[in-house]
């Protein structure tokens, strides 16, 4: 595989820049002048390499969320946006050690990410990107559930896959406001109830 070119190198500074000001300094502190110092270019540069200020942030979204660097027109290009679970989740069981382990940690990523939420409101292309990953990590969730419990009609599947996205991403968003493992047990543990009471059919 051949190096990455100079312009996707910067594009990728540039959006680990804005990810960093973001967690750091807010959404409205999140500036292309901010961006451009926490990246060590000039704000020309930023712009050249990167577009303005909403094309960054929408980039950084798929950055953050899918770990991905998009080239200019990805997010606008009305593909599907990609799954946050990480590559090979093939069990339920993996799917919750990564939904109430690495995802739910406190950091500044997790800020970032709610600082992304917050965006979506006013921004097509960035709630597009958080949207789809999460109605993409849903999707995953219901497949590896169907697998587990084949006999279960689709209706209970989803719902017991929606539950249990939504106890994880409530987790997410207490820790922001107090961290605590015990939480993130007792989450895991609601969760993985949902799952047995389809899996057991009860």
């Amino acid at each position: 595989m051949g190096r990455p070119s100079v312009a996707d190198a910067r594009r990728r500074q540039i959006l680990e820049a804005a990810i960093r000001c973001l967690a750091n300094n807010g959404l409205a502190a999140t500036t292309l002048d901010g961006i451009a110092a926490e990246a060590g270019m000039a704000r020309g540069h930023v712009r050249h390499f990167a577009g303005n200020r909403d094309e960054i942030l929408a980039a950084a979204a798929t950055l953050l969320y899918l770990g991905e660097v998009p080239g200019p027109d990805a997010v606008a290009s009305g593909e599907p946006v990609g799954s946050f679970l990480p590559a090979g989740t093939t069990t339920v069981e993996a799917a919750l050690d990564y939904l109430f382990g690495g995802f739910a940690e406190p950091g500044p990523e997790n800020v970032a990410a709610l600082a992304f939420i917050d965006a979506s409101r006013s921004n097509e292309r960035i709630r597009e990107v958080v949207t789809g990953a999460y109605l993409t990590s849903l999707m995953e969730l219901q497949h590896l559930l169907t697998a587990a419990a084949p006999s279960v009609e689709a209706d209970r599947v989803n719902a017991v896959a929606y539950g249990v996205l939504t106890v994880a991403l409530g987790n997410v968003f207490m820790a922001d406001l107090e961290v605590s493992p015990a939480r993130t047990e007792l989450a895991r543990k609601n969760a993985e109830a949902l799952i047995a009471a389809v899996v057991q059919g009860l």
